[in-house]
């Protein structure tokens, strides 16, 4: 083991959350370096961020392969020959069975863009806003086989703002995803939370104790 933890992504689009990792791992005093970048879809743009940032890349195309099981053992074996310790999916638009969950127990990262358990699964932004919620947010979660599921590690509280349509919701959230999830990887890869049963233990840094926080809003243009 590394002094760094190794950590793998997987990805199946641009990529933005990708990027945030890797400006993140370029701190020396980062303690997560990342190894592999694996998307499900060749030529997508986050395989372009990874390979400009020297990071090794796999396509591995699940229509490829005859079952969901065979597909997910190639993507375990890519990772396990390329060192990964832990695993986080950044816009991985595949549902992971129970059996490759099980493999990366407690080493699996996800990210959705709403305060879980509330708002799960798709059109998150549409249903906020359609709910009337005065507050939304990002969650990092350990990945369970339940979609969206797991021991929460951080979250990042964004107001609903009048007149807020989809778009702008989603580019407010998305700006503080990209806080979020190289704070989460940071807390879980230099060992300051852990999974206790099916809750997070330890007290995050410089966070008062609380997994919660509320990021600068970006400008807002009509």
């Amino acid at each position: 083991m590394s002094a760094k933890k190794r950590v793998g992504v997987l990805i199946s689009g641009r990529g933005s959350n990708l990027q945030a990792l890797i400006d993140a791992a370029k701190a020396p005093e980062y303690p997560a370096e990342l190894g592999l970048v694996i998307s499900n879809v060749p030529g997508v743009q986050g395989l372009a961020r990874a390979e400009a940032a020297g990071i090794s890349t796999r396509a591995i195309k699940h229509q490829d392969f005859p079952s969901r099981e065979r597909f997910e053992d190639a993507l375990d074996e890519a990772l396990n020959q390329a060192g990964v310790e832990l695993l986080c999916n950044a816009g991985f638009m595949r549902l992971l069975t129970e059996s490759f969950v099980s493999r990366w127990l407690n080493r699996h990262l996800n990210i959705h863009p709403s305060l879980l358990p509330a708002f799960k699964g798709l059109d998150t932004h549409g249903r906020v806003l359609r709910s009337g919620a005065q507050i939304t947010g990002c969650t990092v979660h350990f990945v369970r086989a339940a979609m969206d599921d797991g021991p929460i590690v951080a979250q990042a509280a964004v107001p609903v703002l009048p007149g807020d349509t989809e778009e702008v919701l989603a580019g407010r959230v998305l700006a503080a995803e990209h806080r979020l999830y190289p704070h989460a990887l940071r807390l879980v890869a230099s060992g300051q939370v852990a999974v206790d049963g099916e809750r997070i233990s330890g007290t995050p840094a410089g966070m008062g104790g609380s997994a919660l926080f509320s990021p600068p809003l970006p400008a807002i243009s009509d």
